[in-house]
């Protein structure tokens, strides 16, 4: 149960006002500086709707070329350029950015919060995806789009047969914006686990805030997967480190494995926050609950549990042994009965209304996404029957598939979330008529353009092929596909027309047009919430009569804004108890340089222009900096009055505080990347376990032996800089800290040298290569630390850091165990393996 409400006597004035200011946007050119979730979510909304339109255009363009036979109007060069970023900027550019976008957008106000709890996280995670993916999308204007697939499988995208920059592009470019969206997972997950209202239980958590909580999870332990794929094949192509190169005992399925740990992940990790939606949508639209609430949750989790083992799915046609193929067989059907809960809870509820409601746009799109999804997943069954998948593979039976799934199961509930949320945002709601239209044109047009794509597939038309003869008799389905697509073209029109006239932001909205239960619907302003409301049940506004009311008037908690901050309330992660107010930043324009600073690094590394990259490197260090510097840095503020006869702390420290849990997530990352280069080790060892040297052709036992010790040594200096401090006694942190990063740097230094002394090169075999990627991931992560502890130490010098106010230490603490950890896994992988297995 929550804490008891405050009397509901009329609040001091004043008080509105205070919020007001202490959350007002900023104007004029410092817009750029905002960090209001409202405003970050509409912007992401936004520029993933953007590259929506752009990655159609690009399949208008496709479906122009293809609709005839023997057609010249596209040739084979643009036409790779062109499938190639359509399929990346859906996937890459669109899909992930633009479920991270609502959940920005909605989350803080359906969980009772004033925003997230990194606000300037968020702006950072935006300006990078936005600045980098606009950069990576003009490179098809100057012909250096990458033309290797979405997938860029090697040897294809090797420097043997892909010399020019193209696909470098496309490695350093998508590394970086996966960045981008694990940055905005960690965000999201903790806003998720630690700022819901107060009595806002995991059992009355609203489903979408279930299922983005189970995205943040699939988004931190996959993505990393493909960020160390991407830098593997970078390093062989700018390196000649021949991770993928068989003549010297790569294995281009290394990548394929690597990819499709991420990618097929990727598909729910898209189709979830769409069915969170759908969700949320159909209880409002039909005035009942949701039926079989905790078994929705429990399909939700199943789902993305089950989702990790299914990369294999798209690996059946290259010779791997049959009992894997049979493992991702039955995953790939058993991952159908979550869904089909899901599925049937929505139709229970639907079933459940006393009296069926007028159909609305909202409601006609979930139908559509009904019908698509579910032939998407019929036919997701069929191609994970082995015979019939070999059959079907790289067919355009598996491009129906894809699209049924994908565009099914994610556009439609996205655009319904459009006519949905509208009202959130806007002070008026889109036009129900115009919405009729764009859904009808969608609907038909998306069947009338991928259905023939079943038979198509079937007679053996290949993907990727920028024509076909007009023997084959393809001629009329594809011609019928092409005008499918501009259907759909049509319908997106009609759908930015409604949004050109009827789209109006502002701090005030259209209200609760829907009657829905949730507390998104609840009246708020720049600030977010008047209050923060205490919860009793998953539909508030349902259960409790006055809720909106009495949170407008600040009856609740947190009615104020305490020494003139920001600030939201931060609860226990479980029963979502008060634990202590967090004040949060305002607008700043470190994030969009750090942005700035990161994305021109990347893009720069993949010209060669290194002493522009690094200049743009040390902009967005010194952008982070200046960023982290002003956090927890206030006064000792005395503990707030929030309501009801609590009074809590003003900020917090240690293990329960939000920053060390952001950091717990930050580690999981890490050790994510480390079990990908692990799992890239191990594989390349069974695929040629010949060239792996026994002990003899190994460095002496006196280096390991020599680098473990440093790292200990590191690990005890760190040790005992944290005991001091907290007996409020800083200067053996001060020398301490220096000298346990020069250990980690002599650690690191040691095992390089020592590969380096036996005569092994990394550009000698994919043994070699292998092993220099282990010693370069844990020298990169002994800089990392390195930087953090000299941050540290001149807070200390600076007097920012205290036995209190210790954010800042504990965080490098955590990333210093966890780099001690990884260095000493390193050493016994490259060591003591094969040792042991020799």
């Amino acid at each position: 149960m929550p804490p008891a409400l405050p009397n509901p006597l009329p609040r001091p004035e004043g008080e509105l006002e205070q919020l007001e200011r202490a959350w007002r946007r900023p104007t004029g050119w410092r817009a750029l500086t905002v960090v209001n979730n409202t405003s970050i979510g509409l912007l992401y909304i936004g520029t993933a709707l953007l590259f929506f339109l752009l990655a159609g255009v690009l399949a208008l363009l496709m479906r122009a070329q293809l609709a005839v036979p023997d057609s010249d109007l596209i040739g084979h060069e643009l036409y790779n350029q062109l499938f190639t970023m359509h399929g990346t900027v859906m996937m890459f550019l669109f899909a992930v950015p633009a479920v991270e976008a609502v959940a920005v957008l909605l989350l803080p106000n359906m969980l009772g919060a004033r925003d997230l709890p990194f606000p300037r996280l968020s702006a950072y995670a935006y300006w990078a995806y936005a600045i980098g993916g606009l950069v990576f999308f003009c490179s098809i204007f100057v012909g250096l789009a990458p033309d290797g697939g979405w997938f860029m499988y090697p040897p294809l995208t090797s420097a043997r047969y892909s010399p020019a920059l193209n696909a470098d592009l496309w490695l350093l470019g998508i590394g970086f914006i996966e960045i981008s969206a694990i940055a905005g997972a960690i965000e999201l997950a903790v806003g998720i686990l630690r700022t819901r209202a107060p009595g806002m239980t995991l059992e009355r958590m609203p489903v979408f805030a279930w299922v983005m909580l189970v995205f943040c999870g699939m988004v931190i332990i996959a993505f990393p997967a493909v960020i160390v794929a991407t830098a593997l094949l970078e390093l062989e192509r700018a390196f000649d480190m021949p991770f993928f190169i068989a003549e010297r005992g790569g294995n281009a399925l290394l990548w394929q494995h690597l990819f499709w740990f991420f990618g097929h992940p990727e598909v729910y990790i898209i189709f979830l926050p769409a069915a969170g939606m759908v969700s949320m949508i159909i209880p409002a639209m039909t005035g009942v609950p949701l039926v079989g609430y905790r078994l929705v949750v429990l399909a939700v989790v199943s789902t993305g549990f089950l989702s990790f083992g299914l990369w294999v799915h798209h690996m059946f046609a290259t010779g791997i042994p049959r009992l894997s193929l049979s493992f991702a067989s039955a995953a790939s059907m058993a991952v159908s009965v979550p869904t089909a809960i899901q599925i049937f809870a929505w139709i229970a509820t639907i079933a459940a209304a006393a009296r069926l409601r007028p159909l609305k746009a909202p409601m006609l799109f979930i139908l559509g996404f009904f019908f698509v999804f579910v032939i998407g997943g019929l036919t997701g069954v069929m191609v994970a029957v082995i015979p019939f998948d070999l059959q079907a593979h790289d067919t355009y039976f598996v491009v129906a598939h894809l699209h049924y799934v994908l565009f099914g199961g994610m556009v439609f509930p996205l655009f319904a979330a459009f006519y949905y949320w509208m009202p959130f945002v806007s002070t008026r709601a889109l036009s129900e008529r115009l919405g009729r239209w764009a859904f009808w044109l969608m609907f038909v047009g998306f069947n009338v353009a991928f259905f023939p794509m079943h038979f198509t597939g079937l007679a053996g038309m290949p993907r990727r092929v920028y024509t076909y003869a007009e023997s084959q008799g393809l001629g009329p389905l594809n011609l019928v596909s092409t005008v499918g697509a501009y259907l759909i073209a049509a319908g997106v029109l009609v759908f930015l027309v409604d949004l050109a006239r009827n789209f109006r932001p502002g701090d005030r909205n259209a209200g609760n047009v829907w009657r829905a239960g949730t507390m998104e619907w609840l009246p708020n302003g720049s600030y977010g919430l008047r209050s923060v409301p205490a919860v009793t049940s998953r539909e508030p506004l349902w259960d409790q009569p006055g809720l909106a009311r009495d949170v407008a008037a600040g009856r609740h908690f947190l009615p104020n804004a305490p020494g003139g901050l920001r600030s939201t309330l931060v609860t226990r992660a479980l029963d979502a108890r008060p634990d202590y107010v967090l004040a949060l930043p305002g607008p700043g324009w470190s994030p969009l340089l750090a942005a700035l600073g990161t994305a021109g690094f990347f893009l720069l590394l993949t010209f060669k222009l290194l002493p522009l990259a690094a200049a743009f490197g040390v902009l967005a260090v010194a952008s982070l900096w200046r960023w982290l510097w002003d956090a927890d840095t206030g006064p000792d503020l005395p503990p707030v009055d929030i309501g009801g006869g609590l009074r809590i702390p003003m900020m917090c420290s240690g293990s329960a505080s939000h920053s060390s849990w952001a950091t717990v997530l930050l580690v999981i990352v890490c050790a994510s990347m480390f079990g990908s280069l692990l799992f890239s080790y191990l594989f390349l060892w069974t695929a040629g376990p010949q060239a792996w040297p026994k002990s003899g052709g190994l460095p002496s036992p006196v280096w390991p032996l020599l680098s473990a010790c440093l790292l200990a040594g590191a690990a005890a200096l760190a040790a005992g800089a944290a005991h001091r401090l907290k007996q409020g006694r800083q200067s053996f942190l001060r020398w301490s800290l220096p000298l346990a990063m020069v250990l980690l740097a002599a650690s690191a230094g040691v095992e390089l040298n020592a590969h380096w002394q036996t005569g092994l090169r990394p550009q000698a075999s994919a043994y070699a290569a292998a092993v220099y990627a282990v010693a370069g991931l844990q020298a990169a992560f002994a800089a990392l630390a390195a930087m953090m502890g000299l941050f540290t130490v001149a807070r200390s010098m600076a007097g920012r850091l205290s036995a209190t106010r210790r954010a800042a230490f504990d965080t490098t603490m955590m990333m210093w165990q966890y780099t001690v950890a990884q260095g000493l896994a390193g050493l016994a992988l490259v060591h003591v393996f094969p040792r042991l297995a020799g």
